[in-house]
């Protein structure tokens, strides 16, 4: 799939922009007017009835027939000004994961890498006021999962947010910065550098249009596009009512993976972690363990990505490299656990872990209860 959006012309740009203003106008909707009239000239010159038809809710149709030329102009000055891009559903770059999603938006603002919104995601939430403890094992698990090639979504607030950011960041990573608002302005304002970091190794995104405010009732909206672009959710600390519960509620019912990461029950930001897991999230203590879990959906995409991630330290063909051999042969056919395969092979834990990984995905090892593994006899 081609995830670069075309540079459409400007008088393609302005009816786009139309449409990113229309109120109520659906997902569905919009790809079946673009479906039926490719030019869209009826976002121009609207007949109620044909898109009626096409199922546009009345208030857009309204909306389209007086729309507000000076929001639109200023709309499509900002958009050259900050060469920023806006992505209708029905593009090819449109993050397919969230185009399948409850809800998804008809188009998107996009600043910095468009290509990133295409690529294996995992979301990263948790509390705006985290424990010390909670900030570093946010810090390091984004950190992780990024050498592994995943992108990691978030939603730019204070706490497990910049954390999961910074954490991205600072691996030479790719993230991505969800918004609950225009993206001409940074919620919070101490998060401006960070959001231009964000910028050139990832993307800032939004559906609201230039100049909309940080309202609360935007971040619950804010949340389903961070639950929508991935492929699961991790929830790093949280309280009993807390936002990030919202997004992973969203999470699971966009079919998509739930994690949270237990802590002290003394400790009230954990409290939201541990009701996720008695509602059935998988309780994490390692990257690994969320690894283990997307294989199935993550694998073909991380294996097929050239230089990164697993497939950067993937075995070639049947031919292992140096430091897979070593790992192999120091597992035997019996279950071993990582700390005994630390201990004879000399490596680190995170190595191992994700070797280990990718000699499961290639059918060299089996997995056990309690994290252990062992090797598998091949043909």
């Amino acid at each position: 799939m081609d995830c670069q959006p075309e540079n459409p012309p400007q008088e393609r740009r302005r009816r786009l922009a139309l449409a990113a203003r229309a109120p109520g106008l659906a997902a569905d909707a919009f790809a079946a007017l673009a479906a039926e009239d490719p030019d869209l000239e009826l976002l121009e010159r609207p007949d109620p009835a044909a898109l009626t038809r096409l199922g546009v809710a009345a208030q857009a149709i309204c909306w389209l027939a007086c729309p507000d030329e000076a929001r639109i102009a200023a709309d499509l000055r900002w958009l050259s000004s900050s060469e920023s891009t806006l992505l209708p559903c029905f593009d090819d770059a449109y993050p397919p994961l969230l185009r399948e999603s409850p809800g998804a938006p008809p188009l998107l603002y996009v600043r910095g890498r468009v290509d990133v919104l295409c690529e294996p995601q995992l979301a990263m939430v948790g509390s705006r006021n985290p424990s010390a403890g909670g900030r570093a094992t946010a810090r390091q698990f984004a950190a992780s999962f990024a050498r592994l090639g995943l992108t990691i979504t978030s939603g730019l607030a204070l706490g497990i947010d910049a954390a999961c950011h910074e954490g991205a960041l600072g691996a030479d990573g790719t993230t991505i910065a969800v918004l609950g608002h225009g993206l001409d302005e940074i919620y919070p304002r101490e998060h401006q550098e960070l959001a231009g970091r964000i910028c050139v190794a990832g993307a800032l995104v939004s559906e609201f249009p230039p100049g909309t405010p940080p309202l609360n009732h935007h971040f619950p909206r804010r949340n389903r596009i961070i639950a929508g672009l991935a492929h699961g959710t991790l929830v790093v600390e949280a309280a009993g009512k807390s936002g990030s519960l919202i997004t992973a509620r969203l999470a699971g019912t966009a079919g998509r993976e739930v994690f949270a990461i237990p802590g002290s029950i003394h400790n009230e930001m954990a409290r939201g972690c541990h009701e996720l897991i008695r509602q059935g999230a998988k309780l994490v203590e390692c990257p690994e363990d969320v690894l283990t879990e997307l294989k199935i959906s993550l694998s073909t995409q991380l294996l097929a990505t050239p230089g990164t991630g697993p497939a950067a330290i993937r075995p070639a063909g049947s031919v292992l490299d140096k430091e897979y051999k070593i790992l192999l042969d120091a597992l035997a056919f019996e279950p071993a656990s990582v700390d005994s395969l630390i201990e004879r092979t000399g490596m680190n834990s995170e190595s191992i872990a994700s070797m280990l990984l990718i000699l499961e995905l290639d059918g060299y090892v089996a997995p056990h209860p309690g994290g252990r593994y062992s090797r598998l006899a091949r043909q």
